[in-house]
């Protein structure tokens, strides 16, 4: 196929599934429609055909908590290396002269990279700032948003502290903002301001995205987040959570239950939370990765996410799903069929999308990796990738490597 992206696709041919078989897979707009042995017959449908043969193909990531705004700034913050205090110091400076064009110019080179990996659904959260013009992120990350329209699905969380009013808030959801957000557990009376972000997401109706119990010790949000929500019907997410990561199993265990009961997803960030967490101590430095494990064995809805990229929180990133999914293996202890399904279908889930993947009857948000399996795609992640958002090729990457061959060795001669 020659066409640049987009070109709607109606079949995928040679493709492996995770499982192991070798298959087929014929699409109707951005519906899957059937899934075959390879080489059986597809029916027809508009589109080109993809010869795929040595790709594994998967549900397309989904990138469940990011910070679209802030990325790729650490070059010209330059902050001090550091833990969670030290970083939010040095963004509020730095967001003090915050502008609209250059913003969106960092978040739209983010958006692509994301979206040449293979994730074709974003929710960012998006700084409410202090001062005179609050909205200057919101602006630039809606037009981002109408940019990639087609292309990739966006959402924007309006992230604020209890230093900004509600009429911020308000008038942050008035311009196209979908969800409410803030980081509770860092405000002086915690509950108070969880309360009066439920209060504000119910009055408008709209879901919450809540940082939370974002340190390994300190005030529980979590648990009273989840007594607050039980029983209402907008969506619930928490990201980082990782105070959980030190909690004894007894006690997880209850707390898994509140989780699960009020339906509020976790979402885990290993690589930021890995860089900010531990460096008050000198030794035995813990790790500070919710658990999400053994809340999904516990039946919660877990996810997993990069969160930020090249920013005062995380000064690395490679905007892509397969990095975070090595990193729940490494340091997580997943195995990498769940590593992945959290930064795919699970992350679909928590964000309330559409069911995807190479199933009959799902959203054609397809990602093909040039690998022979799955454990080989999440450790190797190759670059050689295909991306579908809604039955159309939106990305390929082609990698072409030249290295010198290696002379044969003929093998010692064994003692007859």
């Amino acid at each position: 196929m020659s066409a640049a992206p987009p070109v709607s696709i109606a079949a995928l041919r040679g493709v492996r599934l995770t499982s192991g078989a070798l298959v087929d897979i014929a699409l109707d707009g951005d519906e899957v429609l059937a899934v075959v042995p390879a080489g059986s017959p597809l029916p027809d449908t508009d589109g080109e055909v993809l010869d795929l043969d040595g790709y594994l193909v998967t549900t397309a990531g989904a990138e469940p908590h990011a910070h679209l705004d802030k990325s790729q700034s650490w070059d010209a913050i330059q902050p001090a290396f550091g833990d969670l205090e030290r970083a939010i110091e040095s963004w509020h400076a730095f967001a003090a002269t915050l502008d609209e064009d250059d913003t969106l110019r960092r978040a739209r080179s983010t958006a692509l990279r994301m979206l040449a990996s293979g994730i074709t659904s974003v929710r960012t959260h998006v700084d409410l700032l202090r001062g005179d013009d609050a909205l200057v992120g919101v602006r630039a990350l809606v037009r981002l948003r109408e940019e990639l329209d087609g292309l990739m699905d966006i959402e924007l969380v309006a992230l604020g502290g209890p230093n900004i009013p509600d009429a911020v808030f308000e008038a942050a959801l008035d311009a196209g903002v979908d969800l409410v957000g803030g980081a509770p557990h860092l405000a002086d009376d915690p509950i108070a301001d969880l309360e009066r972000l439920i209060a504000l997401a119910r009055r408008r109706d709209v879901g919450l995205d809540l940082h939370t119990d974002e340190s390994l010790a300190g005030a529980d949000t979590l648990a009273a987040y989840a007594r607050l929500v039980a029983g209402w019907n907008r969506p619930c997410t928490a990201g980082h959570c990782v105070r959980l990561s030190m909690m004894p199993a007894t006690d997880l265990a209850a707390l898994a239950d509140e989780v699960r009961a009020a339906d509020i997803g976790v979402i885990a960030l290993p690589i930021t939370n890995l860089y900010l967490q531990g460096w008050e101590a000198d030794h035995a430095v813990p790790r500070g990765i919710a658990p999400i494990g053994r809340l999904k064995a516990a039946g919660v809805r877990v996810a997993a996410g990069a969160d930020n990229v090249r920013d005062p929180f995380n000064p690395v990133g490679r905007c892509d799903h397969l990095e975070t999914a090595s990193l729940l293996v490494a340091a997580g202890h997943l195995a990498p069929a769940d590593a992945l399904d959290a930064v795919t279908v699970g992350a679909r889930d928590v964000m309330n999308l559409p069911f995807a993947g190479p199933v009959a009857g799902a959203r054609a948000d397809l990602v093909a990796v040039r690998a022979a399996s799955l454990g080989d795609a999440v450790a190797f992640a190759d670059a050689d990738r295909v991306v579908l958002h809604r039955g159309r090729l939106v990305s390929r990457t082609t990698v072409t490597t030249l290295t010198a061959v290696p002379t044969p060795t003929a093998a010692p001669a064994t003692a007859s």
